[in-house]
């Protein structure tokens, strides 16, 4: 029997008609299409042990809203993990590791990852302490679910796999995959409203553009981002130039 080697996404949520939402568009959509990766939206609801479908609770210590249940969330992560075995868990939380670049990657090499999206006032912390499950942000900021980062984590790993990009170079060119933010981007009319495409792009001279390009990225990622400036001055070999 042939291996299915698609990089494969199981997304347990309580509205699974909001996939593949933007994803089913544009470059993502084809490679769905095409087989290049696979979703599988999977409703909670269908763990739940009583007729009314209950998959939360009122919270212990009183509070307001409703916390879902560890019993219902570890059938279904249960299933998941059977289904797509050895792939990593997520669960989508303000308290987790930041999403980035390095993340992405390292879920992509994974071939796969099993995507849990809360609601309410989150979930019963047990099932974190009971299964291999790890939390991860999309920044300082709370949503009304873990949908939408569901959505964008789905969207920054399948970009990457081969086939769903029209040029390699696209992937490793842009922010954050040298460490540094990307270089300005022009186009043609050469002059537009008294601004003009700077002349080393025009010159056809590939080294000279790569250096200018390097030299914007460092430049804008110093003011920008000091954060991502600083790891990258600690990481970068020594004797390049371009510190400030």
């Amino acid at each position: 029997m042939a291996v299915d080697l698609a990089w494969t996404a199981r997304v347990l949520t309580l509205f699974p008609a909001m996939f593949p939402g933007p994803l089913g568009q544009s470059l993502a959509g084809r490679a769905l299409q095409r087989g290049l990766w696979r979703l599988q939206a999977v409703d909670i609801r269908d763990f739940a042990r009583d007729k009314h479908r209950s998959v939360d609770d009122t919270p212990c210590g009183g509070g307001p809203g409703m916390v879902m249940r560890a019993d219902v969330l570890a059938a279904a992560v249960d299933d998941a993990m059977q289904t797509l075995p050895g792939k990593p868990v997520i669960y989508f939380s303000p308290r987790g590791r930041k999403l980035d670049q390095a993340l992405v990657q390292d879920l992509r090499q994974a071939g796969g990852a099993i995507l849990l999206c809360g609601r309410f006032e989150g979930i019963d912390e047990r099932l974190l302490e009971a299964r291999p499950i790890t939390e991860v942000s999309l920044g300082d900021f709370v949503l009304s679910g873990g949908e939408v980062a569901a959505l964008a984590l789905m969207d920054a790993v399948v970009r990457l796999l081969p086939g769903v990009m029209g040029e390699l170079a696209s992937a490793t060119e842009e922010s954050f995959s040298a460490g540094l933010l990307e270089y300005p981007q022009y186009t043609r009319p050469v002059e537009w409203e008294g601004r003009s495409v700077p002349d080393v792009l025009l010159s056809g001279h590939h080294e000279k553009i790569a250096a200018w390009r390097r030299a914007m990225a460092e430049q804008i990622t110093a003011q920008r981002r000091p954060d991502l400036w600083e790891s990258y001055r600690q990481g970068r070999p020594k004797g390049r130039g371009g510190d400030s």
